[in-house]
């Protein structure tokens, strides 16, 4: 046994849908009241929910990809260039393919396949906790992952819950040895958003460890093998595939894809420039207490991940958070933006999803339905604002 296996357990049973159905229930619950009180905070503010979620912000970009393709560009004053090549593929061909065979919009589709990817992405949120802590702190996981303050994204015809779900499904087809899946759902996620390396890094540096584990103890057979090769192999296909189209459409080459993100102003810089937005909240007083909520908020996210790795995490949900998370904090993208590039992190939720599970069930659905009122209100009100760019 390693630290690439569930800690010793029993054997759990298999993520059908009727064991994970109080997690489903629950998660579909909490985000009604969000829907719900999204669509009374708008009305009182003369503005439509549907459009807020699903033509704004970047939705309106992927929309846009789905209806005339690739090739838009705003040119702005200060002589940055935003390009839809920005925007993998995947949610905008589910736009394409939904509204082909359907009345729906380009934009309505993207809502509906939001809607079913966040199901499917709690569902393997609840399969991957299930697996390794078991069925109780499974549902707390995703009840936990429901109420987060920006959680109104996972409603959005965003890519987030798409994603999620393709990585959270992958991460268990890895824990459970299904490589071959695994490499599949990461070639996906790759397709879908720039993050998809984490997902990507989490199936090779697993089946990196689990080879070398067998030269001190050989055990595997040739065929078990070969499945893990062929899941390096598939992984990472769907977003060096994107990427390298990218380049040669924009004649940039490989790096061309670099170029497109920084027309976004957006880049890898190892935190700098969020470290400056720090440090220019303390410039003056009312603005100090935002950067010192910043600082709280990695503080936060820092403890969170020792903890992960004091309770022992399997390898791939450390691999995965840990990336998730860097490319978070330590891109120059919009620093408004980061909230929402958190929200596929799940495994960091995980400690907080044990120790609900150790409350009475009366008492821990006191605590979720309390701050499930709290996200609602928030989301109706960040979305009626300045919302998730």
């Amino acid at each position: 046994m390693t630290d690439l296996e569930t800690p010793a357990a029993p054997p759990r049973p298999g993520p059908s849908w009727r064991r994970a159905a109080p997690a489903l229930l629950g998660y579909a619950a909490v985000r009604a009241l969000g829907l719900a009180v999204l669509a009374v905070w708008s009305a009182t503010r003369d503005k439509s929910a549907l459009t807020l979620l699903s033509a704004r912000w970047d939705s309106l970009w992927y929309s846009r990809v789905a209806e005339l393709g690739y090739g838009y560009e705003v040119r702005l004053p200060n002589g940055d260039v935003h390009s839809n090549l920005a925007f993998f593929p995947l949610l905008p061909w589910l736009e394409r393919g939904v509204s082909a065979v359907s009345p729906l919009s380009a934009a309505h589709a993207g809502l509906l396949v939001s809607w079913v990817a966040s199901l499917a992405a709690a569902w393997g949120i609840f399969a991957v906790t299930d697996h390794v802590y078991g069925r109780r702190a499974g549902v707390c996981a995703v009840l936990v992952w429901a109420v987060l303050p920006v959680g109104i994204v996972q409603s959005m015809a965003y890519s987030e819950s798409l994603f999620t779900a393709l990585a959270a499904w992958s991460l268990y087809a890895v824990l459970t040895g299904r490589w071959p899946a695994a490499g599949l759902l990461a070639s996906l996620a790759g397709l879908t958003r720039p993050v998809g390396a984490a997902v990507v890094a989490a199936v090779w540096v697993t089946a990196l460890a689990s080879f070398a584990g067998e030269r001190s103890a050989p055990s595997a057979d040739g065929a078990s093998v070969w499945r893990r090769a062929l899941a390096m192999l598939i992984a990472p296909l769907g977003a060096a595939g994107y990427v390298l189209w990218v380049g040669h459409r924009t004649g940039g080459g490989p790096l061309g894809y670099l170029d497109v993100q920084a027309g976004w102003r957006n880049g890898f810089d190892g935190g700098y420039a969020f470290a400056r937005f720090v440090a220019d909240k303390f410039t003056s007083f009312p603005s100090a207490l935002a950067g010192l909520g910043l600082i709280a908020g990695v503080c936060l996210l820092v403890r969170l991940y020792v903890i992960c790795v004091r309770q022992r995490q399997p390898l791939p949900l450390l691999v995965y958070a840990g990336v998730v998370t860097a490319l978070a904090l330590c891109a120059s993208s919009y620093f408004g933006s980061k909230p929402r590039l958190l929200l596929p992190a799940f495994p960091l939720l995980l400690p907080l999803a044990l120790a609900l599970a150790r409350l009475r069930t009366a008492r821990s659905a006191w605590v979720l339905g309390g701050v499930a009122v709290a996200s609602a209100a928030y989301g109706a009100f960040w979305l009626n604002g300045s919302g998730p760019p």
